[in-house]
């Protein structure tokens, strides 16, 4: 059994599913940053790393591997990419590698590199100041997209139309830490704001390879913010053989120097052909990978694995379904939970995954700019077509029973 060592493992409700998987095949170490509390069963060793400080994982995995036996080396959670990267490098095992990483962590090492070599993008300036912001601005035209170096999860993310706008939201933006990144005192981006439907394509890379294993399909919504209300995805989705789809992928990561991991990635269809929003040296959040498996069969954990220790992956399809998730929010823009509860009854056949994120006596908001986490439930369903699961997600919710009041 390959041995592999797991950087960070992220919230149970959200990954729990993909370390189980990866568990059943491999001997998993985890390097974390408190005792081993609900990964137990799934791992064989546990290093423990206060505070997860860069120094303190590389020097934890590079204990993990002069004891030997270790084949790879990964993570998926965002704080720890180019962490993870580097103990790769340093251990001679397969990995992005660290610049690679670097660029997919800061959103404009990723603009520089695709504008190095001609890949399609939108127009994107960094700027320290409100000043600066405005000239872009001005460049441009609005509306523009006002978006922070290092965030994650849209966070301060905005469509803005004017320059009032703006002067309100910039601050958000720039308040947002920009630790370990280059010139952190120049922390936001000014974008042009592209059309077109917005996708995802999470794909495993080995040597330089990229091989993408399913599209995921965005819900949004709370304009001006790119708030992600929901997702879904298909087995043998018709964008996953699209030759232009394909051959921008491996732009997009020939244009970083990416060599071996997961990356999500984030692109526009826009009328001129695709063109990037950002890569992330990660597999997406939000259960994607978990729909994924339930409408193919594929799982994207187990692929990472294995290209992980220098394996292929198999990424062969044994289903044909759609799968999706939508998240429920509160009514007001501060909301007082007393009670929060699916009515299991009223749940149909296709969803199996029915979860309140808050509990009684919290205080929830709606998405806004100072905002990541607004979500007070969630449910997961699989159907035969996206009508099917898109019904099935209205029925679901549609059975979330709330006691809440402004707050």
């Amino acid at each position: 059994m390959t041995r592999l060592v797991v950087v960070g493992t992220g919230p149970r409700l959200y990954r729990e599913f993909m370390l189980r998987g990866i568990g059943e095949r491999h001997d998993v170490h985890i390097v974390i940053g408190r005792p081993a509390e609900w990964e137990t069963p799934y791992v064989t060793g546990v290093s423990v790393v206060p505070g997860m400080t860069p120094d303190g994982i590389a020097a934890a995995v590079q204990e993990i591997v002069a004891e030997g036996g270790v084949d790879g080396v990964m993570t998926w959670a965002e704080d720890h990419v180019v962490d993870t990267a580097l103990a790769a490098a340093a251990a001679g095992l397969p990995g992005p590698g660290p610049d690679a990483a670097r660029a997919c962590r800061d959103k404009h090492l990723t603009r520089s590199a695709l504008a190095a070599r001609g890949v399609p993008q939108p127009q994107s300036v960094l700027v320290g100041d409100l000043t600066e912001a405005r000239a872009v601005a001005d460049k441009f035209g609005y509306p523009i997209v006002v978006k922070p170096r290092g965030g994650v999860a849209s966070q301060a993310v905005a469509l803005i139309h004017d320059a009032g706008e703006l002067a309100g939201h910039f601050p958000s933006a720039h308040r947002l830490p920009a630790a370990g990144l280059r010139s952190p005192d120049r922390s936001v981006l000014i974008e042009e704001y592209l059309t077109g439907e917005e996708i995802a394509v999470d794909s495993v890379v080995r040597n330089g390879q990229v091989m993408p294993i399913f599209v995921s399909h965005k819900e949004m919504g709370y304009a001006p913010y790119f708030e992600e209300t929901g997702h879904w995805t298909r087995a043998a989705d018709p964008l996953l053989a699209d030759p232009a789809i394909i051959g921008f992928l491996t732009q997009v990561h020939t244009a970083i120097g990416y060599s071996t991991g997961a990356t999500h990635t984030e692109l526009k269809l826009t009328g001129d052909g695709p063109k990037l929003i950002e890569i992330n040296g990660r597999l997406g959040g939000d259960l994607i990978s978990y729909l994924c498996g339930n409408a193919s069969g594929v799982a994207p954990g187990l692929a990472l694995a294995a290209v992980s220790c220098g394996a292929d992956p198999d990424l062969t399809p044994v289903r044909t379904s759609c799968a999706g998730i939508r998240f429920a929010y509160p009514p007001w823009p501060e909301t007082r939970v007393e009670r929060i509860a699916f009515d299991e009854a009223a749940l149909p056949p296709e969803t199996d995954l029915a979860v309140p994120l808050v509990g009684p006596g919290e205080v929830v908001q709606l998405p806004n700019k100072d905002l990541m986490e607004a979500r007070v439930a969630f449910a997961t369903a699989t159907a035969s077509t996206r009508e099917e699961v898109s019904a099935a997600l209205d029925q679901s919710l549609a059975a979330l029973r709330c006691t809440w009041s402004p707050a």
